[in-house]
């Protein structure tokens, strides 16, 4: 049994390896060999760091260009852009939040790999529907642990003070761009994705997608601060978040509105477009 375990076990050792022999091969000189010699997390958070940064960096710059200059005055009027030191700033706070930030990955990676949590490595060992329905409650739960981790964080005075004001900066639309999603004080930014950490230890979770929902975080963290209102229900687009970097009392839900909903805190921007701007 034992054995069997281990040998389990190693799935995930092997598909971290091939994680990182993706990002450091292409990125490191001398190839895999300077990068191997190193102690297994310190592997997966280069891995992650480095990843981290081109994605956040790529998207951002990306973003911006399509809205602020491709389509300008499509999406966002000219004197609601922010301004290139507001952009800077919020690329020089990330960018120091960055190597801890990385530290959350490559601790779930750890977990996995021990086997402490519920992970599972291919979607074939449950089938397509379990999978599914596996992932449905994945998300339910993120949704559930970062609205309450945010809205303590604006609740909790010392909280808010110390860590969350930070971010909170950012409170006008000439402010916000999708830099700021990850201008975070770095204590903040890994508390509010610590739920997907403590979810694996409640629902088994397939690796590989848990890897891509914590990346996928930056480009979703992009999204919901360019203040553009995409009008999707039920998705917590930017139209809402807009709102909560201006009255900080409203719309602090992450993926969807529901959390909102159900706890009474959701301001729609579509029946309140005065204070929206």
């Amino acid at each position: 049994m034992e054995v069997e375990r281990a040998e389990y076990l190693h799935q995930f050792v092997e598909e971290t390896d091939w994680y990182n022999g993706i990002v450091l091969d292409a990125l490191l000189p001398g190839g895999g060999a300077a990068w191997r010699r190193l102690p297994r997390p310190l592997q997966s958070w280069l891995r992650n760091y480095l990843g981290g940064n081109i994605l956040y960096l790529a998207s951002g710059f990306l973003w911006c260009f399509y809205i602020y200059h491709w389509k300008r005055n499509v999406y966002v009027p000219k004197d609601s852009i922010p301004s290139k030191r507001a952009m800077l700033l919020q690329i020089y706070v990330a960018m120091k939040a960055m190597p801890w930030y990385c530290a959350l990955p490559t601790l779930s990676e750890y977990m996995i790999e021990k086997g402490w949590t519920k992970c599972f490595s291919s979607i074939s060992e449950v089938g397509w529907p379990i999978y599914l329905t596996y992932m449905a409650i994945y998300l339910v739960l993120v949704e559930f642990g970062i609205y309450w981790m945010h809205r303590e964080l604006h609740d909790i005075k010392p909280l808010y003070k110390y860590l969350h004001v930070t971010h909170h900066i950012y409170n006008k639309q000439n402010t916000l761009s999708p830099f700021a999603g990850l201008a975070f004080n770095p204590l903040d930014g890994i508390l509010q994705a610590v739920p997907h950490v403590i979810a694996l230890f409640i629902v088994p979770t397939h690796f590989m997608s848990h890897i891509l929902l914590l990346f996928i975080e930056a480009l979703w963290t992009a999204n919901i601060h360019d203040c553009i209102h995409g009008k999707v229900w039920p998705v917590m687009g930017a139209g809402y978040h807009t709102i909560h970097h201006t009255t900080y009392r409203h719309n602090y839900g992450h993926y969807t509105i529901w959390m909102d909903w159900m706890f009474g805190t959701l301001r729609d921007p579509e029946e309140d477009p005065k204070k929206t701007e």
